[in-house]
Formats: C-alpha cells, sequence, structure tokens
C-alpha cells in the first residue's frame, strides 16, 4: 500500500505523479488519474444563464482537520477496493483560471477498480474535505456553497 497526500500551494507536474503510482509496486495494471482545473466562468446552479468571469479561487483549509479527514478518505478507498497506491494532491492559496486545483490517481491491478475508487476519492474529496473557497469573479467576491450534485454523487457509495 503506497500513499501520497499533499497540501500545497505550488503547482503540481501530472507526469512525476503518474510515475510515482507506476513505481509503486508489483502487479499495476491500471493507472487512472483526474486532474481539476480552475473554470473561467463561474455560473450559478440557481439560475442556468448567470455566467460571470472567474479572476481568482481562494482555497483555504484548517491543516489538522483537512489533512486527517484526506487521510480517512484515502483509507475508505483502501477498504473497499484492492488499490496499490493512491496519489492525492490539493493546491490552496490563490489560483487563477485553468491552473491546476486537485489531482487524484489511483494504482490497481484491474481497471474496473481504478476507475470506481478514483471516482469514489473525488466525489469524497467535494463532499468531505474541508476547503473553502472563496471565488473573485466580475469585481464580486463570495463563498462558494455546496453543490447539490456533489452531495448526490457522494451518496451513491453510502451504504
Amino acid at each position: 500500500m503506497s500513499v501520497l497526500m499533499s497540501i500545497q500551494e505550488d503547482d503540481f507536474d501530472i507526469g512525476v505523479e503518474h510515475l510515482r503510482l507506476k513505481s509503486a509496486g508489483n502487479g499495476v495494471g491500471a493507472i487512472v488519474t483526474f486532474t481539476g482545473l480552475v473554470r473561467e466562468f463561474e455560473s450559478d446552479p440557481k439560475s442556468a444563464d448567470f455566467q460571470a468571469n472567474l479572476s481568482t479561487l481562494t482555497l483555504e483549509y484548517y491543516p489538522e482537520m483537512t489533512e486527517k479527514l484526506l487521510a480517512e478518505i484515502i483509507q475508505q478507498s483502501f477498504d473497499r477496493w484492492p488499490l496499490i497506491a493512491v496519489s492525492v494532491v490539493h493546491r490552496v492559496g490563490s489560483l487563477k483560471p485553468n491552473d491546476q486545483i486537485v489531482f487524484v490517481g489511483v494504482a490497481c491491478e484491474h481497471r474496473l477498480e481504478a476507475f470506481q475508487a478514483a471516482q469514489f476519492l473525488m466525489d469524497y474529496l467535494k463532499t468531505r474535505a474541508t476547503f473553502w473557497k472563496k471565488i473573485e469573479a466580475d469585481g464580486q467576491s463570495h463563498w462558494a456553497e455546496a453543490k447539490v450534485s456533489d452531495n448526490v454523487a457522494a451518496a451513491k457509495w453510502e451504504g
């Protein structure tokens, strides 16, 4: 079992993360990765027509609590699937459109489990990891609220 978990201000290199997963141990037959980016536009889930030009996304967190929750989420993925390695890198600080925010990578013997575990990790990161997002768009700022669609996605892994 190999785990890389990092919360950092600096950008990350997808190639380096992929190589870590590939080199994690014997039996790796599948690697699934996800990279999240800062969108250029902010939309409002209450109004399908609303879009604002995003200038900055600032991510904040409480280190001890967030690190503990990330470790628990990663452990749950190992408990559910026969994983060889997991890598989760989440950025904090001030980010601009098209900057990388998050990397999730899973190495496993088979693709099905790798895809499922990667989706589980992202669904749980979106709903259970304590990151606060301040959005600055069109000269105004506000704190992002949880999306119903993210909670629905995470709920499918319950029970």
